[in-house]
Order: structure tokens, then C-alpha cells, then sequence
């Protein structure tokens, strides 16, 4: 029995992604004409019992996030704002639906629309996705001749136009809040929160930012009801996961897991997803969620892929990247480009990132070179780890040296390989 789930990518690469007859014929704008007969408290509740969790990262709780936005006063303005600026390393599950599946984002954005009656929603699109980026504005104006988007959608009275905005390749306008600064026109700089986006969001008005595929998921939803989508998934976060498989997996793509139904094992090593190590060769490590996720090793391949299943174990979801490495990188190489990464895309506006990253990789340096470093360095490296976690603006710097940390819980012999033979006695 397939362990894989198509609840999301049914239909990718099978019909022509910006036709909307041919994403009719799978079902697509029902979700959409079922949401105009809804109330708007009635669609939030849907997607607070399906349990969905932001597919981008962080994780939080979709229906609580709508429901704030719900009670936001003050204005009768409010934007649905898609976060499609997929910069995160080993990260590509979105450009699938962007690029093979767009009227289904569409569709979950403008019900999201209907829901708060905004005056408009955005897609702000990674700059490297330019092809996708016309294809999307193809489905839009497609969507518009069907009526499904525009003015007076599916003859409710209802006005919504969705906007295409093109990044410029900078890893921080992940971040909602420096993604609403980059969309404005501004430097694509975090911003201090709160107050929160729901309250004062772009052009200072209440929004929704939600991931591709976090709104991807919205007509599955209201389809089938909050309830059913929970049951495919886990207690914790209902629904699928899109997971991207990257390094040495014998197979690379993207594949749809139920959650809590696979193991990182099952991800790695089941024929129909990643077909274990390429060449044969064995696993040393690998790394979820990204480059600011943590690293796992061999021993947690058991470990059931939830949200609450991987934290217990140290590890985390994040944007559903799993690079895997075997057994001939070094760790040691393997961090420092990542630092190397995380030093190129600081903003620059705190300096527990921006010069933390810096020395994070000349310790690096110094712990690679034979004799090169002391006790005294690994003692700094775990300090300085602390003080970006705890100090820096931003989830970017907060999060640089996740990695990092996590990997030296399972290869400290590495970090401690070129220390001084004296210094490692006194460390």
C-alpha cells in the first residue's frame, strides 16, 4: 500500500497548469462556490478543526492566525498577502504548485479573500522564479475570464484581484513582516512586532500572510471539512505534508506524506520517495526543514514525521526540505557553507547576526585545520551560539546556528578531532 498522499498535487504535471477548464475537471472552484455560501465564521472554523499548520516554517496554528484577523478593528481594509519567496536551501515544494498548480493556490487565496472581504491579495514570488511568475499571471487572468476572480466572483457581488510581486532573491523577505516591507517598497528589513501583521500588516492595514502551501490546502479543506482533513493527517496538524528530497537521496523530487503516518526512514529509504543513499553508500546525517533547521542522524530514522513527533526527537518540519548526506561529507565543510549562506543573507540590521555569523564561521575555519584551535574556541563557539539565539532581531539569526548546535550533539568527536591534544584534555 502507497505510503504517499496526493490531497494537494493531484494534477500536477498532468493538465496545463494555467487552463481552467482542465482544473475544473479535477474538482478545482468547488471549494471557492461552496466558501460564498459560507459564513465567513464558519469557513475559519473549518480550518481550525482541520488543524492546518503554516507549511512555511513556523508552524502556527492557520485557524487561530484567521481568526485574529476576523476580530482586527479599525479598518475596512484588509490583504491576503501569499509568502511564495521559497529561498530556504533545499526547499521546492512550493514551486510545484506555483509552477503546475496555480489555479489551486488561486482558488484558496481568494477564498481567504472572500473570507475577510479584502480589497486584494498579493503573491510575493522569489526573483528566481521568473518563468512561474508569468505562468501565474497567465492563471489570473484565465481565473478572471472564468469568473473566478475579479469583479462580481461567481455573481456575489464580490470584488477581488490578486497581485504578482517579484522578489529579488534575498533570503530575509522570507520573513512575513520584511516580505510586507519589500512588497511596500521598502528595504526588506524585519519589522518590530507587535504589533502583529493581522493588526498592522501592508500598507498598514490588518493581513493575512500565509504560505503556498498553507493556502494551497484551503480548498481541500472546505471540501471536505475540517474534520476529514484532520483524520489524514496526525492529531497535532491535520492534512499532508509536501516533503523535498535533496543530496545524496538515491531519488530527488517532491513527495506528499500524510502526516504522522511516515517515518524519516520511510522518506529516506521507501522505493516510492527517496530510495535510500545513492551509490550505496551509507547515511551520516541529515538535515530537515532547511538550512536553520537541525541535523539528525542515523539513530532518529524512526522517528515518525509530525510536528509534535519530530520536536519530541530535537528535530522539526520547518518547510519540509530533508537534505541527506552520507558518510563521506564532512560535518565540519558541510557548516561552514552554511554560515557561509546565513553571512550573505544578513540584512545587516542587528549585530548579533550579522557579525555573529562572521566569527561562527572563522571558528569553523580554525576547528578544520589540524592543531588550529583550543578548548578555549569550542567554549566560544557554544557561547556565541547562545548569544545569536537569544539576541538577534529576527528568526533569521536566531535560527543560523540551529544546525550548528544540533550537530555537535552527534558529532562532537569531529568539532573536537583538530583540537590540541592539551586543550581537548582541559575541554
Amino acid at each position: 500500500m502507497s505510503k504517499l498522499n496526493n490531497l494537494i498535487s493531484e494534477g500536477a504535471g498532468k493538465i496545463n497548469p494555467v487552463s481552467v477548464e482542465e482544473y475544473v475537471g479535477l474538482g478545482g472552484y468547488t471549494a471557492l462556490k461552496k466558501a460564498v455560501g459560507m459564513t465567513p465564521e464558519a469557513v475559519i472554523e473549518e480550518v481550525k478543526k482541520a488543524k492546518l499548520r503554516g507549511r512555511g516554517g513556523a508552524a502556527f496554528p492557520a485557524g487561530e492566525k484567521w481568526a485574529h484577523l476576523l476580530r482586527s478593528p479599525g479598518t475596512p481594509n484588509k490583504y491576503i498577502v501569499c509568502n511564495a519567496d521559497e529561498g530556504e536551501p533545499g526547499t521546492f515544494k512550493d514551486k510545484l504548485i506555483l509552477g503546475q498548480l496555480p489555479h489551486k493556490l488561486l482558488e484558496g487565496i481568494t477564498i481567504a479573500g472572500f473570507v475577510f472581504k479584502a480589497k486584494a491579495g498579493y503573491i510575493y514570488v522569489r526573483g528566481e522564479y521568473r518563468k512561474i511568475q508569468k505562468l501565474i499571471l497567465k492563471a489570473i487572468e484565465n481565473a478572471k475570464a472564468a469568473g473566478y476572480l475579479g469583479s462580481n466572483i461567481l455573481k456575489t457581488g464580490f470584488d477581488f484581484d490578486i497581485h504578482v510581486i517579484s522578489g529579488a532573491g534575498a533570503y530575509v523577505c522570507g520573513e512575513n513582516s520584511a516580505l510586507l516591507n519589500s512588497t511596500e517598497g521598502k528595504v526588506g528589513r524585519p519589522r518590530i512586532k507587535p504589533p502583529r501583521l493581522a493588526d498592522v500588516g501592508l500598507f498598514l492595514q490588518p493581513t493575512l500572510v500565509n504560505n503556498v502551501e498553507s493556502l494551497a490546502s484551503i480548498p481541500a479543506i472546505v471540501n471536505k471539512g475540517g474534520d476529514e482533513f484532520l483524520k489524514i493527517g496526525h492529531p497535532d496538524g491535520g492534512g499532508t505534508k509536501l516533503i523535498c528530497l535533496s543530496g545524496h537521496a538515491a531519488k530527488k523530487g517532491v513527495f506528499e506524506i500524510p502526516l504522522g503516518k511516515v517515518t524519516l526512514k520511510d522518506a529516506i529509504y521507501d522505493p516510492e520517495m527517496g530510495g535510500g543513499i545513492a551509490g550505496g553508500r551509507k547515511l551520516k546525517f541529515f538535515h530537515l526543514g532547511g538550512q536553520s533547521g537541525p541535523i539528525g542522524g542515523p539513530a532518529q530514522l524512526d522517528t515518525v514525521y509530525s510536528y509534535d513527533d519530530l520536536k519530541k526527537a530535537g528535530l522539526a518540519v520547518g518547510s519540509g526540505a530533508i537534505v541527506v548526506m552520507d558518510e563521506t561529507v564532512s560535518i565540519l565543510d558541510y557548516l561552514k557553507s552554511i554560515t557561509e549562506f546565513f553571512i550573505h543573507e544578513s540584512c545587516g540590521k542587528c549585530i548579533p547576526c550579522r557579525e555573529g555569523n562572521k566569527q561562527l564561521y572563522k571558528l569553523l575555519q580554525k576547528l578544520s585545520a589540524p592543531g588550529g584551535a583550543d578548548a578555549e574556541d569550542l567554549n566560544t563557539l557554544r557561547r556565541l551560539i547562545r548569544t545569536m539565539t537569544d539576541a538577534s532581531f529576527c528568526g533569521l539569526g536566531q535560527s543560523a546556528a540551529v544546525a550548528l548546535n544540533t550537530a555537535w550533539k552527534h558529532f562532537k568527536a569531529e568539532f573536537e578531532a583538530n583540537v590540541k591534544p592539551s586543550a581537548a584534555r582541559a575541554a
